[in-house]
This record gives C-alpha cells, sequence and structure tokens, in this order.
C-alpha cells in the first residue's frame, strides 16, 4: 500500500515509522512543511528534531515537495494522513478536497473558534470544506515514542466509510499495532478532544499531591463529562468505554509523556500558562480546545464542571488551590444524571 503522511511531528513520523516497519510491504513517505526539516531527515535518516533515535525503516522515504505540489504528488497514494496540529486542519483538507486518495487526520481537539463561531471537531471541518472527501480519524492511546520502537499499541480507525475503515486497518494493523474499526466518528473525536482538557486536571491534581483517591476520582468524573459532551453531538455511549475513551482518557491523564498532563503539573508548581506551554516545546492541544468544550456545552445546555474548573484556571481566574475548592465544593448531584 502507498501511504504518505503529511506532517513530520511526533506523532507523524512515529506513525509513518510504524506503516514502514509492517509486513505487509507498506510504502511509505514523509512530508515536513519545513524544507530544511526535510533534508535533515533524509540526511540522517531520523527525524533529530521530534521524535530522536528512532531510525527510518528502509521503506520509508521522505518526500520533499512544497505545499502546493501535494495534491498531484498524491493522487497515486492509496490513503493520506494528515498529521499536522489541529490548526492546521481546516487548510490541509482544503488542499486535498479533491483528493482521490482517502484521507485520514490524526490530530485530537476543537479548531480554535473564529470571534464569532465555535469550535468544530475534524469531521465537522471537513464537511464544511471537503464534503465529497472519503475521510476519517485513526485515533487511541498512543505516544508516539513507544510507537515508533515498536511497544505494544491500539488503535481505532473511524469512519463513517466501511472500506476507509478496512484500508486503515490493512495500512497498520501489525505485530505491534493493532487497529479495531469503529463507526462512531463523532464519539471517537470528542474522545480524543475532551480527554485532553482532563489531563490538564489530573496534572494538576497530582501536582497538588492530592492522592491516588482523588485522580481516580477526577479520571472518572472526566469520563463522564466526556460522554455527556458526545452523547449531545450525537455519538454512541459504548465508544466512550473503548480505545478512544477511557483508554486515551486514562493514558494521556496518567503518563508523563503526556504534554497536556504537564501543563496541569506545571501550572501545580506555580508556573504561568506561558511559562508552562513554553517549557514543552510541543503543542498542547488542551490548553486550546478547554475554551471550545466549555463553549459548545454552554450551548448545549450541559454542565461539565472539571471543564469549567479548567478553563477558569487557564484564563488566571482562579489559582490551582482554588480550582480543586471550586470542584469539591459543588453541591451533592445524583452520580447518573
Amino acid at each position: 500500500m502507498k501511504i504518505t503522511v503529511l506532517g513530520a511531528g511526533a506523532w507523524g513520523t512515529a506513525l509513518a515509522i510504524a506503516a514502514a516497519a509492517n509486513g505487509d510491504g507498506n510504502e511509505v513517505r514523509l512530508w515536513a512543511r519545513n524544507p530544511a526539516q526535510a533534508a535533515d531527515m533524509k540526511q540522517r535518516r531520523e527525524n533529530l528534531r521530534y521524535l530522536p533515535d528512532s531510525p527510518f525503516p528502509p521503506r520509508l522515504q521522505v518526500l520533499e515537495a512544497g505545499l502546493d505540489e501535494l495534491p498531484a504528488l498524491l493522487a497515486a497514494d492509496d490513503l493520506v494522513v494528515i498529521a499536522t496540529p489541529m490548526a492546521a486542519l481546516r487548510d490541509m483538507l482544503t488542499l486535498l478536497r479533491a483528493s482521490p486518495a482517502p484521507v485520514v487526520w490524526l490530530c485530537k481537539g476543537f479548531e480554535r473558534a473564529a470571534a464569532a463561531g465555535i469550535g468544530l471537531l475534524g469531521h465537522e471541518i471537513c464537511a464544511e470544506v471537503a464534503p465529497g472527501l472519503q475521510a476519517g480519524a485513526l485515533s487511541g492511546p498512543s505516544f508516539a515514542k513507544e510507537v515508533a520502537a515498536g511497544r505494544p499499541t491500539a488503535l481505532v480507525a473511524a469512519s463513517d466509510s466501511p472500506e476507509l475503515r478496512e484500508r486503515l486497518v490493512q495500512a497498520f494493523h501489525g505485530n505491534s499495532l493493532r487497529v479495531y474499526a469503529n463507526d462512531d466518528l463523532v464519539g471517537v473525536e470528542v474522545g480524543g478532544a475532551v480527554k485532553n482538557v482532563m489531563a490538564i486536571a489530573t496534572g494538576l491534581c497530582d501536582g497538588l499531591d492530592l492522592g491516588l483517591n482523588a485522580r481516580a476520582a477526577l479520571i472518572t468524573r472526566g469520563l463522564a463529562e466526556i460522554a455527556r459532551l458526545g452523547l449531545a453531538l450525537g455519538a454512541k455511549a459504548e465508544t466512550f468505554m473503548g480505545l478512544s475513551g477511557l483508554g486515551d482518557l486514562v493514558l494521556t491523564a496518567t503518563g508523563d509523556l503526556s504534554r497536556n498532563r504537564q501543563v496541569g503539573l506545571l501550572l501545580a508548581k506555580g508556573l504561568t500558562l506561558q511559562q508552562a506551554v513554553d517549557s514543552l516545546g510541543h503543542v498542547a492541544e488542551g490548553v486550546y480546545s478547554a475554551h471550545t468544550v466549555a463553549q459548545r456545552a454552554r450551548a448545549l445546555g450541559i454542565e461539565l464542571p472539571i471543564t469549567e474548573a479548567v478553563v477558569a484556571l487557564l484564563d488566571g481566574r482562579l489559582q490551582p488551590a482554588e480550582a480543586v475548592a471550586a470542584l469539591m465544593g459543588r453541591d451533592p448531584v445524583a452520580e447518573i444524571h
């Protein structure tokens, strides 16, 4: 299978390595927006900037091309994977709107809303700018470093198209990477987006040394918020008990490779949000998604108290200890409501 991965950050690089190492004989190309980075990867046979110590397999090649050249160069591909941050997804889908090859994205989150609009999920952006595209998402609990190293990982291939789901399974399923098909694209995307916000909250909890009981409670109630928003947007309840719901939440909230968790830990130490973000050197999508998650919940008339506390923390309206106090001081409610 001929696959091109657009975006040479850590996750795009890791997935390209995994696909090229797959025993099914994939031919994989990795494209970077920055020509200097592409040239360096081609020479070194690794992505020194974002994923060092992960050498490229022989069947992984670096595609050196300008952005405008991509549609023609990708026309004969069996699969195109967008591995950019969420902020670039709209432009990439617009560029590829006439692609004969199916297109999937890896980014998890909501698009940052314009002043008068609301932030959209990936499938909503695609419906606006590329409605004729055969498209979907590849998601699930996965740290790039472990995928590149060949450690066991399970992912979810989500799309309305049965053919695309099957193609994703064929492309990436291998000895160390297990891929499950799911037709609930809405649920998979909501799980992947909102868990980033919950990871900030859990990092804050652990940074304040509130204990394992508090962590368990926060993750559990965080999953309830994810499901509440997802169901309101038309998702299936069972999706949130799977890899892109519970699985991704547990990994992102508790794994120290999680950038969103690191934001919470750093805020608990007294750093400002800007200092925390600058220290990471990578995008932490939860910082941008939190406001949109809260905005969409309000528009739907549902309560997401953890999300609201995270937004207040990120905006500087609450200090870390105050955010915890605001959650613990809420009036009692039934667990299922």
